[in-house]
């Protein structure tokens, strides 16, 4: 299901973000898309990373341009650390500053814990929690005042519903260490870092109507999934002025999934 977000100056109201630049990982499908069209909508210059469909990041950058935005895809591999700091020095160089960072790739190896090889662990760890910190670290040189760090988690790194996820959620938990540290490292500076936690959210990945979608659902306290819509609307709040006084936080965007 693709995204559809209007700009800001559609919708009637004020554009937030103008003149910031945000570089969002996995940005060509999914949680990542709607995270990089909204952020477009509030005014920001997007620059999203993508590892096989160049044609869905293009279709992003070309929504994003047509509604009178920027944007950039680069091809990055946020397994491969060289691609992960090229993609942090590649936005900088494309827009000439850096703003906002939100680490939205990642993978996932679902299975019983006794049949996880080492080759499993070793690619979630490196695209789901070296990744993020790498990035973090390669942004922090750019970040001036007012910089955002954003990371998408899981609801599964609060609570683990049913087995198979450990390797999973073991990932998405260790990003609860990394922010909290983060926003103590660069509080300082005035940049902040925080955490979003989505829940059963209805992506090509995770279909709403998918096999597992009402067992899902149903662990929800809404008793449905969301939208990506819903997890961009939270991480374009952490990215503008109303984030200003938000950090070291993990927000659930998970419909009651972790109560």
């Amino acid at each position: 299901m693709r995204t559809q977000t209007k700009t800001a100056a559609a919708q009637g109201g004020s554009r937030p973000l103008a003149g910031k630049v945000a570089l969002v990982t996995g940005g060509s499908r999914g949680i990542g898309e709607a995270i990089a069209l909204r952020l477009a909508a509030d005014g920001a210059a997007v620059a999203l990373t993508y590892v096989s469909r160049a044609d869905r990041a293009e279709q992003v950058v070309k929504e994003i341009e047509r509604s009178g935005g920027r944007a950039w895809a680069v091809r990055a591999d946020s397994g491969d650390a060289g691609e992960v700091w090229a993609s942090v020095a590649g936005a900088v160089e494309r827009f000439g500053r850096l703003d906002i960072l939100v680490n939205n790739a990642g993978v996932g190896v679902l299975g019983p814990f006794e049949g996880i090889s080492l080759e499993d662990v070793d690619r979630v760890l490196r695209t789901n929690v070296r990744a993020p910190f790498l990035a973090a670290q390669a942004a922090a040189a750019h970040l001036a005042e007012g910089g955002r760090i954003i990371s998408i988690g899981s609801c599964m790194a609060e609570r683990v519903a049913f087995p198979g996820g450990t390797l999973y959620a073991t990932s998405k938990a260790a990003l609860t260490g990394l922010t909290k540290t983060l926003a103590k490292e660069l509080g300082p500076r005035g940049i902040t870092a925080n955490l979003v936690h989505p829940g059963p959210i209805d992506t090509d990945m995770n279909p709403a109507d998918g096999d597992s979608a009402e067992l899902q659902a149903g662990l929800t306290a809404l008793g449905a999934y969301g939208r990506a819509e819903d997890v961009a609307a939270t991480v374009a709040h952490l990215a503008g002025e109303g984030g200003r006084y938000i950090t070291g936080a993990s927000i659930a965007v998970d419909g009651g999934f972790a109560v």
